[in-house]
């Protein structure tokens, strides 16, 4: 693969060397590679649209009083750092039942026992691969997204990608890590997911809301927009829901709050109010949803902290 130099973008986007160094950094632009302190960026790189520029949208719903959650998460945060066991033990039970509900909420037949079955290396009768792969490929996609929150690592397109790319791996990887290329519907939703052509504009503004616009809000918010936002676009053919999970549980954990569980049996609660999200822009259930699931995850963990 042939590579260009910031300079040589420059003068063939005309932007300036320090935006595209700047759009390098927020993993904006797909292939670049940073070697030393200079960035290389592939010859067939796309221009970014410019996401800074006339993408407010009108959301509502958005105002919370989220003191009771962030008081939780001060009385958590004066256990850290856990013990080695406590931390083991608690992150095992949040890969298997993460994992189960993710997975069932998509169809996924296996039940909580058999996944963590699975996730122990052995095999369930009667059950098809792609039920094994999935499970096991929930596991190191939520793998990955810590490796992000530990290594400090922005969220971009790219890493999306990649963890979207895990999600499907071995089970479809011609459409792994890469946005769909024909139209989709969503069965039993009034949101019609946007035209396949227009994803990659789409994704690209989504980033620069999250980068750019959200700064403010708080992180219960900011993680409830993002789930709420990719899914709307539904940039994937397949595996959309559960790489969304993993956003929003991204968003959490960075800013150090538990992550949530989004439970099978809540499966029609959460199909609605996204619905609702979408084709309204109010989002005041979802967040009353995703609050309810951080309060009652601060709790477990506060359960056998104290």
């Amino acid at each position: 693969m042939k590579y260009m130099s910031t300079k040589e973008v420059s003068e063939k986007w005309g932007i300036s060397d320090r935006r595209i160094r700047v759009l390098c950094k927020e993993g904006r632009i797909e292939g670049a590679l940073k070697i030393g302190r200079n960035w290389s960026i592939p010859l067939d790189a796309v221009k970014p649209v410019d996401a800074r520029v006339g993408n407010k949208k009108n959301y509502s719903g958005l105002e919370f009083d989220f003191s009771y959650i962030d008081s939780l998460k001060a009385s958590i945060d004066q256990h850290r750092p856990f013990s080695k066991g406590l931390a083991n033990s608690l992150h095992e039970k949040l890969i298997v039942e993460w994992t189960y509900n993710s997975n069932a909420i998509e169809g996924n037949t296996l039940t909580l026992s058999e996944t963590k079955v699975v996730l122990e290396g052995i095999t369930i009768g009667g059950k098809s691969m792609v039920e094994h792969l999935e499970t096991i490929n929930h596991r190191e996609a939520i793998l990955f997204v810590e490796d992000l929150i530990t290594n400090k690592e922005s969220l971009s397109e790219w890493n999306i990608k990649n963890i979207h790319a895990l999600i499907l791996k071995e089970i479809d990887n011609t459409n792994a890590g890469k946005y769909r290329s024909e139209n989709v519907v969503i069965s039993g939703a009034k949101h019609i997911p946007p035209k396949y052509y227009e994803i990659r504009d789409l994704m690209q503004k989504l980033m620069g809301e999250y980068q750019n616009e959200w700064n403010d809000y708080h992180p219960v918010v900011r993680a409830t927009l993002l789930h709420g936002e990719f899914v709307k676009a539904h940039p994937f053919i397949d595996g959309n829901g559960r790489t969304s999970r993993l956003l929003l549980n991204f968003e959490l954990m960075k800013n150090g709050y538990p992550p949530i569980i989004i439970k099978n049996e809540q499966r029609v609660r959460y199909y609605d109010v996204l619905d609702l999200a979408h084709t309204t822009m109010n989002y005041e259930l979802f967040i009353e949803l995703v609050s309810e699931l951080v309060i009652e995850s601060e709790k477990l963990w506060l359960s056998v902290l104290d």
